[in-house]
């Protein structure tokens, strides 16, 4: 009997062993929340301003129509936007502008990055997505690595250094750019896969630069980004009221809004909305239909 157990006892220490491992715990993704934050990935930002020796030459990389790390069309006219580089600084604090100009004296600023210096071997970097595109508090940030190595640290932070301020404007752009036809976010992925899996930057919801307020920078912002970026994607959701047994799906896009002197519920019109009762009996509201009501004498009012 005693044999049998030690038998067993070493079989499962076999088996516990051989069996693979379990998948580890998914990480959750901070992604923009609009189709516009897409058109530029703010992670391949980052290694293009690591890998730069000067701004100019991060500006360069960073519109070149071969690498197509620049993929937005924020004035939806069928052409990727020339993004321009604008630097602005106050003591050792750098706030370097992502700005794409979408008609004259129309503006749009699409990420800043954002340094701070604590000592000759400390600095606090990372790359944050203006809030009409990327939605509030997205930031990308170097993970793990050891930013005042790189050529570009070492531009900037050299004596007597001027901000730097690009020469291109809307309509006016460098002899090497032409404006090229944006591509579907899937192919835009593929271009730049090899950017995005190298462990150097991650994104997050908090900053780590804290002394950027010393600078003198106010966002621009278009009215055409504004727009666009106004309606956001959202699955269809079900709820199912416990006190009557009713299931109700609102699709993408529906707003609704609680009474809270009644307790009624109403769905925005515009926006179907499916209401299944206990009998099985399914009632359907089309897009643009009026909600009537019913009063207790049996007469509908709209």
């Amino acid at each position: 009997m005693k044999h049998r157990i030690q038998s067993l006892a070493s079989l499962i220490l076999l088996l516990l062993l051989v069996q693979p491992a379990l998948p580890q715990e998914s990480v959750a993704v901070v992604a923009p929340p609009s189709e516009a934050g897409e058109g530029l990935d703010l992670q391949v930002v980052g290694e293009l301003f690591k890998e730069a020796e000067n701004l100019e030459a991060f500006e360069k990389a960073l519109n070149d129509p071969e690498s197509g790390v620049n993929n937005l069309d924020l004035n939806e006219d069928d052409e990727v936007d020339y993004v321009r580089v604008v630097e602005e600084a106050a003591d050792d604090t750098r706030v370097i502008i992502l700005q794409a100009a979408l008609a004259e004296n129309e503006f749009q600023d699409v990420a800043t990055i954002e340094l701070e210096k604590e000592s000759d071997e400390k600095y606090n970097m990372q790359v944050h997505g203006n809030d009409e595109i990327y939605g509030a508090d997205y930031y990308v940030a170097p993970a793990h690595v050891h930013v005042h190595t790189w050529p570009i640290i070492h531009w900037m932070y050299r004596p007597l250094y001027r901000p730097y301020r690009s020469t291109f404007y809307y309509g006016f752009y460098p002899r090497w750019w032409r404006p090229f036809r944006p591509v579907h976010v899937n192919v835009y992925r593929t271009r730049t896969v090899h950017f995005r899996t190298r462990p150097t930057f991650a994104a997050t919801r908090t900053t780590r630069v804290r002394t950027v307020t010393r600078v003198n920078y106010k966002p621009r912002t278009s009215t055409h980004v504004r727009k666009r970026t106004t309606v956001t994607r959202k699955a269809s959701v079900t709820r199912k009221n416990p006190k009557t047994g009713k299931t109700t799906t609102v699709k993408a896009g529906a707003k609704r809004t609680k009474n809270p002197r009644t307790g009624k519920t109403t769905t925005k019109v515009g926006v179907k909305k499916t209401t299944k009762t206990k009998g099985g009996k399914k009632t359907t509201r089309a897009k643009g239909a009026k909600k009537t009501k019913v009063k207790k004498g049996g007469k509908r009012r709209r």
